[in-house]
Order: structure tokens, then sequence, then C-alpha cells
């Protein structure tokens, strides 16, 4: 008999966020979508048939709370770390420090707060799961005035093999995709197929064309899954070849 998972996925009400959502609800697994828009959250897990959960990721008393509420009926078998910001630009002349604090509290902070509460949750239960963080091939292969998302995810990618060491003893694996720029609806729209910002991105790319959401969605699936159960650690990059060149 196939046992179905409870699936965690902050950032929820995003493009990546759903498209994950779809395939793990494609699989047969339970759905959880959490964000800090309510409304966005609820209108997302409506239209997929997933449950909504309106959280702050930054808020560690609000992150325990929510695994609590869910420990009754199962808990949470698989986390994955969607939520991110990419809304800070600048040069390192330039940046405001606020606002390179902001980004570092939802990246990292907020990926750090949720694999701590899970990993609690999980050991309590005795202990297995998995984990999933979506970084960035950024985190390795700089761009300007970008550099306060990138050192972002180059930090989600050092949290997480720090967590996979840490976690293996129990079982719990901890893992990331790391994709490049991904044509969610919202950057689509910003740069349709034919502009010259779509082609100057696609130039970098070996494989020709900026990622779909349904590009990363199966590989996070399968670090997720039990195909992948003797992986942890690793950060697989899912960006056509961009770091080749």
């Amino acid at each position: 008999m196939t046992t179905h998972r409870t699936v965690l996925i902050t950032g929820g009400a995003g493009g990546i966020g759903q498209g994950i959502a779809r395939e793990f609800i494609d699989a047969g697994d339970r759905v959880i979508l959490a964000d800090r828009d309510a409304a966005a959250v609820s209108a997302a897990a409506t239209g997929l048939g997933a449950e909504a959960l309106t959280l702050d990721i930054t808020d560690a008393d609000a992150v325990a709370t929510a695994f609590a509420a869910l420990a009754p009926n199962g808990g949470v078998d698989v986390l994955i770390n969607n939520a991110g910001i990419l809304s800070v630009h600048g040069a390192v002349t330039e940046l405001d420090p606020a606002a390179y604090r902001s980004i570092l509290d939802v990246n990292v902070l907020g990926t750090f707060v949720m694999i701590q509460a899970f990993a609690r949750h999980r050991i309590a239960a005795g202990g297995g799961g998995t984990v999933v963080n979506i970084s960035s091939i950024g985190g390795r292969q700089p761009t300007p005035g970008m550099g306060a998302y990138e050192s972002s995810k180059a930090a989600v990618d050092s949290v997480t093999r720090w967590a996979a060491i840490e976690l293996a003893s129990h079982g719990i694996r901890v893992n990331a995709v790391a994709p490049g720029p991904v044509l969610t609806p919202m950057l689509e729209q910003g740069m349709p197929a034919g502009s010259p910002a779509r082609a100057a991105w696609s130039s970098r790319i070996p494989l020709g064309d900026l990622a779909r959401v349904a590009d990363i969605a199966p590989a996070v699936a399968y670090l997720a899954g039990p195909g992948a159960a003797h992986i942890t650690g690793v950060s697989l990059p899912v960006d056509g070849g961009q770091l080749l060149t």
C-alpha cells in the first residue's frame, strides 16, 4: 500500500511554489501551501486542491505553533523551503544595509527557522523526513547589482550542508535545488519571448532559454523522494548549463 506524504511548501502562493505543489499533488501527496499573503495563498490552494496556511517564516514562534498544530494530524513529512524575495538590487557601493538585511531575514533566517522547526518536529516523531531548499545558481555565479540576493542564496546552500550533516543521524535528508532564471508568469510578462532582455539572458544558457516552472518541480520531487534516499547535502543546479559558461 502506498503511503502518501504531507508536504509543506513555503512561498506557496507564487508561481514556483504552485508548480512544485502540482508535482506532489499529482503523486497523490497531501500538500499544504504556506505564505504570508493570506488571500493569495488561499486562492492558490483552492485552485490546486491543496490546503492553505498563512505564515511568516521569519516569525519563529508562529512557525513553531504551525508545526505543533499539524502534529496531531500526522505532521509534516516533507518541507520545501521555497519562500524568498528578489526585490533588493544595488551595487556594493550603493546598497542600503537595511535593504540587504531585509533580504537576509527572509531568504536566510526564514529558511533556517523553517528547517529548525521541521527538524524538531521530525525528531519528536521518531526521525525521518526530507527538506528541499530552493537556492539559486546566483549563489555561485555573480551578476552585477544582484549581490544581495545571490549572497543570500549562497548562504542557503551553506545552511543546507550544515543541516544535512547534523540531521543525518536522525534520518532527515536536506538538499537544495538551484535554478537559474525561471519563467514564472510574472517574469514572463517582464521578459516576453523575443524581447532584448530575454535574449540577453538566454544567450548565457547553453540549452538556449530560461527554465520553465515545469523544469524545476521534478527536480524538487526527486530530491524529496525515495529515489534520492542516499543523497543529502547537495545543491542541484537546474540552469540549462549556465554555470558552464
